[in-house]
């Protein structure tokens, strides 16, 4: 599959950072643009600067927002799905190399955002999110990235969307791209 291109999907508007205020009791440091948004049009992910304004490296690129998200991911997580996902991980050489790629796009996006930004970030230029390539740490990392470039790439944040879907915490029309 060939990776959607990199896009900043829309700019933050003043009503942007005020949802964004209310959705985490501040605007995410590093804020760049909104990367997906709700069927209403609220923020569900934001795109973060690879450098804070203070010089510290920023590797999470995507970065989930929404709290309806957020917690339905949090409870996910805690039943330990995430054991069951790295035990295939370690076993399915397909999904492993699926994931690995996903990774690659993560950084490829990452720098891309980095150059046009006229950064330089040596120090995180391998490192993703969530765990990328080899185990699966963080859901709400993984499935703002499949937010953000659509489903079909990163595959455990597709299937923490579908888990999601089927668990009746999100609706499959809930998110627009």
């Amino acid at each position: 599959m060939t990776a959607p291109e990199l896009a900043i999907d829309s700019p933050v508007s003043e009503r942007d950072r005020d949802v964004l205020r209310e959705q985490l009791g501040r605007v995410p440091r590093g804020l760049v643009a909104v990367a997906a948004r709700d069927a209403d049009g609220a923020p569900l992910v934001v795109r973060t600067a690879p450098r804070l304004d203070d010089g510290t490296p920023f590797p999470t690129s995507y970065y989930l927002t929404h709290p309806v998200l957020v917690k339905a991911v949090s409870t996910l997580e805690a039943t330990k799905v995430m054991e069951g996902m790295n035990a295939r991980l370690a076993e399915d050489a397909e999904l492993a190399e699926r994931y690995a790629a996903a990774h690659q796009d993560y950084l490829r996006r990452r720098a891309e955002l980095a150059s046009t930004m006229g950064l330089d970030v040596p120090e995180i230029e391998s490192v993703s999110a969530g765990g990328m390539p080899s185990r699966v740490k963080c859901l709400h990392a993984l499935l703002g990235h499949t937010l953000a470039v659509g489903e079909g790439l990163n595959p455990f944040g597709d299937e923490t969307l579908q888990l999601l879907r089927e668990a009746g915490s999100w609706g499959a029309n809930g998110t627009q791209r």
